[in-house]
């Protein structure tokens, strides 16, 4: 009997455990649990006769993969998977798999909350502004940059797109206005939202002088990855644009500095929220079971990150 085990330090909700096991024990396999761990150490006593591992955002490195002598596939429950060490996981002969667009109108969401946010200067009494009429750049147009596209077409914003694996017909399918590249995006429009992953291209890559080239009131909304944004350029560009705003989900490592100098044009969450409704959290978790169940009966690797 296979045994699928859930990694999470941080749990999924009752409820979503509850949908994993009966996905699980339906397909006549074993579920066991590991919830609130706090110690690496109890993870590799764990993984020793898995067949499968759901996590969340715990990590899957080479010490990992070298306990779990059973492992088949690890599902990341989430559209993220930076924290699983992929390279290993081939060499290891596993799969790795996330769950891309069970978090994407969750993220999507968060996008406007702190958009409300940060146009009305963070509730502090003074008049603020309306998104209605702003151009709003998406970059990335994937499962969350749709859903970004179709909320801010309830607001009335004029929204643009650009992604260099998605054909600007799809893009321009949708009522979206298809740009030539990030370039472009960012002097278009006065709302950029990233939706990139952190690759090799992508890290630092949103630069002051990228940001410097937006129009005036220019915010940038990050639900993405840490690692994308140049925290120098930021912190410059934060410093030489006083019309400039920053509203992040992913706190950086100048957090105190940024809190300090920016008041009022700096905003990050205590953690990174975007996924954190109960929603995509039984949707992604339930997802990865199903993931599983199907890629050990019937070998689909649709969702596979890695090489094999």
């Amino acid at each position: 009997m296979a045994k699928i085990l859930v990694a999470t330090e941080k749990p999924f909700a009752a409820v979503a455990v509850k949908g994993i096991r009966e996905v699980v024990e339906g397909a006549g396999m074993e579920l066991a649990l590991l919830e609130k761990y706090t110690e690496k150490a109890q993870l590799l006593d764990a993984v020793k006769d898995a067949d499968a591992v759901i996590i969340r955002s715990d990590k899957v490195d080479a010490e990992v993969l070298d306990a779990a002598k059973n492992l088949k596939i690890v599902v990341r429950a989430g559209a993220g998977y930076d924290n699983v060490d992929l390279d290993a996981a081939t060499a290891h002969k596993v799969c790795v798999m996330n769950t891309p667009g069970q978090n994407s109108n969750a993220v999507a969401e968060l996008v406007f909350g702190m958009l409300v946010y940060g146009v009305r200067n963070f509730y502090n009494g003074t008049s603020g502004t309306e998104l209605k009429g702003k151009k709003l750049g998406i970059l990335a147009y994937g499962n969350v940059g749709r859903n970004v596209a179709r909320i801010a077409k309830g607001f009335g914003m004029e929204v643009y797109a650009y992604d260099a694996f998605c054909p600007a017909s799809v893009i321009e399918a949708d009522g979206v206005k298809a740009v030539a590249s990030t370039a472009d995006l960012f002097k278009a429009c006065q709302i950029v939202s990233l939706h990139i992953p952190a690759t090799a291209e992508t890290k630092g890559s949103i630069n002051f002088e990228l940001m410097n080239s937006m129009p005036k009131g220019a915010i940038v909304v990050n639900t993405a990855r840490k690692e994308v944004m140049d925290e120098a350029g930021l912190a410059k560009m934060l410093e030489e644009r006083s019309d400039f705003k920053y509203l992040t989900d992913i706190m950086p490592a100048i957090h105190a500095e940024l809190t300090e100098k920016y008041a009022g044009r700096y905003f990050s969450t205590p953690k990174k929220m975007g996924a954190q409704t109960a929603e995509a959290n039984i949707n992604a978790g339930i997802a990865a079971a199903k993931q599983i169940v199907d890629f050990l009966v019937n070998g689909n690797e649709k969702f596979r990150v890695n090489k094999k």
